[in-house]
């Protein structure tokens, strides 16, 4: 039986409702897929908020027109991240210092969450191996094409064919792309046989060490938790004090700290997950004012990473 006009308008009312909120919650997978692109929540908030805006562009017949909007708005974001991906090439040659990534926390640690506050968008940030800080380096190292092409691939499961569309290449040089990442990420990662608790288990035993020897401005206790061949690196983006060099070795690295530790004077050291590891947060009268991670093998420091840049530290507080 065929409904009458006033009873088919609030399906119709109920079908655009439906497909709003479908659009809606997109925006847990994009941002998760633009962070890793860019290694940094300020961009992909830039790159979601563009591909929301491309799709509220298209007229309502277009949009209705789109099987997937998930998988269009996916595809969008993509190419938004790899043009940014070339122009932030550009702006990091003008970068006061040493560049990193962004850091995020484990959600159950944000102040904001526990208080009810609204959400910051690195709460959109699901953890795990792909946003550890040493993988976001090395990703960092990479060509767009490369970084894009491996991320989709590897960690998003995207056929070479869709790949292909949003870089611009063949799928066969897609594949190549991808290949020639996938083995700077495994030349780059230190060996280790044990599993992964026992390694997550240890990586915290020695973040803690760390901290406490830091604290104690214990420079022989520091040399023994850094390898010999350990690098510092620093972020502070010429707005606050920072190396702008990588500072090499182990001992130079634990005279540098105490050096810092002793200046400091009101440093808070915190426990923290940093990229799903385990990582360190400096407060200063309640303030974040850094935040640490850390590469860790056989119960050594290999490399130390300081985001001290304060627009990469809004989502800790």
């Amino acid at each position: 039986m065929d409904m009458r006009p006033e009873q088919a308008e609030p399906c119709r009312h109920n079908e655009d409702a439906a497909r709003r909120r479908a659009i809606g919650d997109e925006r847990r997978p994009l941002i998760n897929l633009a962070y890793r692109l860019l290694g940094s929540l300020a961009d992909a908030e830039d790159a979601v908020q563009e591909g929301y805006a491309r799709w509220y562009a298209l007229d309502p017949q277009r949009q209705n027109a789109i099987a997937s909007p998930g998988a269009w708005l996916s595809t969008v974001v993509s190419r938004v991240c790899l043009d940014l991906l070339g122009s932030a090439r550009v702006r990091r040659e003008r970068y006061v210092g040493e560049w990193l990534p962004e850091p995020v926390p484990d959600a159950v640690e944000w102040p904001g969450r526990r208080s009810g506050a609204a959400a910051d968008p690195a709460d959109l940030v699901t953890l795990d191996e792909s946003v550890d800080m040493a993988f976001l380096v090395v990703l960092d190292s990479m060509t767009p094409a490369e970084r894009v092409a491996f991320l989709l691939h590897d960690v998003f499961r995207y056929p070479f064919t869709e790949i292909a569309e949003i870089v611009g290449r063949t799928p066969a040089a897609c594949r190549q792309l991808a290949s020639s990442a996938r083995r700077r990420v495994g030349d780059s990662q230190p060996v280790t046989a044990r599993p992964a608790v026992a390694q997550g288990v240890a990586r915290a035993r020695v973040v803690r060490d760390f901290k406490r020897a830091w604290e104690a401005q214990d420079i022989r206790a520091l040399v023994e938790l850094l390898d010999p061949s350990a690098t510092a690196t620093a972020d502070g983006g010429g707005r606050v004090a920072a190396t702008l060099k990588p500072v090499e070795g182990g001992a130079e690295i634990a005279r540098s700290l105490v050096g810092l530790a002793r200046r400091a004077g009101t440093l808070n050291l915190l426990e923290r997950t940093v990229n799903g590891r385990p990582g360190l947060v400096a407060t200063d009268r309640g303030k974040t004012v850094a935040v640490f991670a850390f590469e860790i093998a056989d119960d050594r420091i290999q490399r130390l990473w300081a985001i001290r840049n304060p627009a990469k530290l809004r989502a800790w507080g």
